[in-house]
């Protein structure tokens, strides 16, 4: 009799983040205890086929030595993604069987956006992470700093613009208002993926272009000169904080390639802060998790000067858990090793799915 825990590994996805989601599965399947665990990987390709991921079993089977570094996407088509909502691919039919709990890792739209979260809830099924509304608002730049302001937390000045609207007359308010130099962001996306960093016109022009590639919703901020502080953030009533960490970048800005590539960046855990700026940003990551309505886990990113203090950037409710992400290192340095964190979010994904099936309307047939 198997009495392991079937962990649903979910990973790649339709966004711009499908590699970074590729290497951060192998990570998490790498730390989750075989005695304890059966890792159940399933990909989702670029075009949003869910496959059960042959390759990436195979390589599970052989132990962490037999782990590439980033997993295949290829395998057995799992079934249409519409029929996960009634149970049947899960439970039959796929060569999946019944699973105890979904690990979603995957980065950015369509998959750290609420869509994946919302189709898991009317699976009935326990994943880790925040749920709908906190996946959503975590994930849209736009939301996220509505709650931050709401919430009296410290922001840089922001603009919006939305496809379809005068481009012109957005980049000359953004040129009178927030200067040069500034950032361009989307709205809905992750690992620095369509952010630039625009000098002067030309430059922010371009840049509100290269948004609009990965968004309709676009972010113009003002630069924050300080250092970059991030907290990591797990549970929810009430949320616990990591010890915090520095980025050092290796580029001009935390970019994609200081990420994920290069891995120029260096990363000092604890922070060299005093122990009253040390409370203080844990007390702002914990305000902003809460801010958003996130659950189980997050990182939260901040800058830090002593001129301004600190400014609260955004939060990642999927954040990076490969090898050298900031997540779970700074859970390590706080005393919580990688497999007991895997452990603990799993635990807060099956007790959140038992508060919530026993609500109202939410009940288990026959119940």
């Amino acid at each position: 009799m198997n009495d392991r825990i079937r962990v649903l590994l979910l990973f790649g996805g339709r966004s711009a983040e499908h590699d970074v989601s590729r290497v951060t599965a192998v990570a998490v399947a790498r730390a989750l205890d075989p005695e304890r665990y059966e890792v159940v990987p399933v990909a989702i390709t670029t075009e949003g086929r869910w496959l059960l991921a042959e390759a990436a079993q195979r390589a599970i089977a052989t132990g962490p030595a037999g782990l590439p570094v980033a997993f295949d996407i290829d395998g057995e088509l799992v079934g249409d993604v519409g029929e996960l909502a009634t149970g049947r691919p899960i439970s039959a039919g796929s060569g999946l069987g019944p699973v105890d709990v979904v690990f979603p890792l995957l980065h950015g739209p369509y998959g750290e956006d609420g869509t994946v979260q919302g189709l898991l809830e009317l699976a009935d099924l326990p994943y880790v992470g925040s749920g709908v509304v906190g996946s959503a608002v975590g994930m849209d730049k736009v939301m996220m700093k509505r709650a931050f302001v709401a919430a009296g937390l410290p922001v840089a000045a922001s603009l919006v613009h939305r496809e379809g609207h005068d481009t012109v007359a957005f980049a000359d308010r953004v040129e009178g208002e927030l200067g040069f130099p500034c950032f361009v962001k989307p709205a809905n996306m992750g690992s620095s993926v369509g952010v630039t960093k625009a000098h002067d016109r030309g430059e922010l022009d371009t840049a509100i272009a290269v948004a609009l590639v990965f968004d309709e919703w676009v972010v113009a901020e003002e630069m924050v000169t300080g250092r970059e502080i991030e907290v990591a953030v797990l549970g929810d009533d009430p949320p616990t904080t990591s010890v915090p960490g520095e980025i050092v970048p290796g580029a001009e800005f935390y970019d994609y390639a200081d990420k994920y590539e290069d891995g120029a960046a260096e990363l000092l855990i604890p922070a060299p802060l005093s122990a009253e700026r040390t409370n203080e940003v844990r007390d702002l990551a914990a305000r902003a998790f809460e801010a958003c309505r996130l659950e189980a886990m997050a990182r939260v990113d901040c800058f830090y000067s002593d001129e301004r203090g600190f400014v609260v950037n955004e939060v990642n409710t999927i954040p990076g858990f490969t090898p050298i992400s900031m997540y779970p290192r700074l859970w390590e340095a706080s005393g919580l090793s990688y497999p007991d964190l895997l452990d603990r979010l799993v635990e807060l994904a099956v007790a959140r799915h038992a508060r919530r099936t026993a609500r109202a309307g939410r009940q288990r047939d026959g119940h």
